[in-house]
């Protein structure tokens, strides 16, 4: 008779069949046969979404981790309508502009358009579901998203979209619009379905985000044709902010122009303006409690006496430890903590502080990780540019920027560490949007660290160092101003420890 352990490494194979054949994190009731189901469920290798629909998940996950749902959410809401609608489907007009948009929090609620919707809400791993709406498609769907979904062409959905989007979701609408580079599209629909008022809201937002030539063709072209047009600016305010026809550089810019009074209003830690000799001197000092706090809340259990030996060079890539990955991020942190203190000295002398870290942000990054270049745990290239693969945060609704959108994102984030005259402002939104885009595979959370220290150093703040006792509560307002735009605990949290 076969053990336990037996039968689970049968069920494992049928799974990983399943899973090379099809979507990888997503099981449909039918695929793998009973046994197998209730096996891999009692052994927490799949999670139920709704009857019939399941996610593979990390069976050394904590009770209630939501990695892997969030991971394959829009796998799911793809699988799932295409199965119940064929390809007659699509997403409301304002979700399709916030994919549009470069939105990357997971929202509460999907509302799937499609004619056999039965207005029913679908309760999904919590805090999730969708909306089944009986509605008609727009006259084309657009396929063409790298997430696969069915979404209105963004002509159409900018003109479908709702007058209470501009007022709940400027940022979204805002984005949407300046990537509009020929309003020939938009007009075709308005002349071809006259539709005027709609016509007017948008002829008054796009006067509003600076565009005031596709507002006057609007309007124009309008008239030429016999309608009445009446402009009407659906924003509730006028945001002079340099629009891009890239929506994850206009995203991110509009978002630190939201949040960056919110920052100035709430950030009030004492500035200690220590000369530049002293404040290095302090560094120092810090190393070793710096290096235990920054690690361990990254995962690696670090001692002091680790810290210590890596610190006198007792540490060598051919003893005993290098198998160790506690030892190999403690050596790749005392690395890149040099290449750090060189940069902030820099600062503290009068050089941009922006500059040197647009210079040495990627050296920082590099030197955490060559220990492990030479274990051979990874290869030379992978310390080399941003990532080329998708990352996620584990319990975050935020999906950090696809790769594709990395330079477009990174360059922008450095403009504004340009152009901010406030050094508080540019360590609390530095440090927020680094994490927030996620440029590496691994060490984001450390390098936003030494971006936020820098950016601190060069406006003659403390070096800060965020304890471990509090990792729970810096990944919740991490996750609030990623998910809710809400800058305001993070800030405060800063301000406090």
């Amino acid at each position: 008779m076969a053990s336990i352990a037996e039968l689970l490494a049968t069920s494992l194979t049928a799974l990983k069949k399943v899973q090379q054949g099809g979507d990888y994190m997503i099981i449909k009731g039918g695929e793998l046969s009973p046994t197998h189901m209730k096996r891999l469920m009692a052994n927490n290798f799949l999670k139920p979404i709704i009857k019939g629909w399941y996610v593979v998940t990390d069976p050394m996950a904590l009770p209630g981790d939501t990695t892997a749902w969030y991971a394959s959410f829009w796998n799911f809401i793809v699988r799932y309508a295409t199965e119940r609608y064929g390809n007659d489907w699509c997403l409301s007009a304002e979700q399709s502009l916030a994919i549009y948009s470069g939105s990357t929090t997971v929202p509460a609620q999907v509302l799937i358009r499609a004619p056999k919707g039965n207005n029913n809400a679908i309760q999904l791993i919590p805090p999730t579901s969708i909306f089944n709406l009986s509605a008609e498609l727009p006259s084309v769907i657009d396929h063409s998203n790298q997430l696969g979904l069915n979404l209105y062409p963004l002509a159409e959905a900018i003109i479908v979209a709702t007058p209470s989007m501009y007022s709940n979701d400027p940022l979204t609408m805002r984005t949407a619009l300046a990537m509009v580079s020929d309003v020939s599209g938009i007009l075709k629909i308005l002349v071809d379905t006259g539709q005027t008022i709609r016509a007017g809201r948008v002829a008054g937002a796009f006067r509003n985000i600076g565009r005031g030539d596709y507002a006057n063709e609007i309007i124009s072209t309008m008239k030429r044709i016999g309608y009445d047009i009446r402009e009407d600016d659906p924003f509730a305010e006028v945001v002079k902010v340099s629009l891009s026809p890239s929506p994850y550089a206009t995203r991110i810019r509009l978002m630190w122009h939201n949040m960056r009074e919110d920052v100035l209003s709430n950030f009030n830690r004492q500035k200690s303006n220590l000369s530049a000799k002293e404040f290095l001197k302090q560094m120092e000092a810090q190393y070793k409690l710096d290096a235990y706090h920054s690690l361990s809340i990254e995962g690696y259990q670090v001692t002091d006496e680790l810290i210590n030996r890596v610190k006198r060079g007792a540490w060598k890539p051919d003893g005993d430890d290098v198998d160790s990955k506690n030892a190999l991020a403690a050596r790749g942190y005392w690395q890149a903590f040099q290449i750090v203190k060189k940069s902030v000295s820099e600062i503290l002398n009068g050089t941009s502080s922006a500059e040197v870290v647009q210079r040495d942000l990627s050296v920082w990054h590099s030197e955490m990780f060559k220990p492990c270049v030479t274990a051979g745990i990874i290869k030379p290239s992978d310390i080399v540019g941003y990532r080329s693969n998708q990352v996620y945060i584990r319990n975050s609704m935020h999906t950090p920027l696809n790769p594709e959108a990395l330079r477009d994102a990174m360059t922008t984030l450095f403009e504004l560490l340009r152009e901010e005259p406030e050094a508080s402002v540019r360590a609390v939104l530095g440090h927020f949007v680094f994490t927030y885009i996620h440029p590496y595979m691994d060490g984001n959370g450390r390098v936003g660290r030494f971006l936020m220290n820098t950016m601190l150093a060069s406006g003659g703040y403390d070096w800060l160092i965020i304890p471990v006792g509090k990792r729970d509560e810096y990944m919740a307002v991490l996750e609030n101003a990623s998910v809710e735009s809400d800058i305001v605990p993070f800030t405060r949290f800063l301000s406090t420890i």
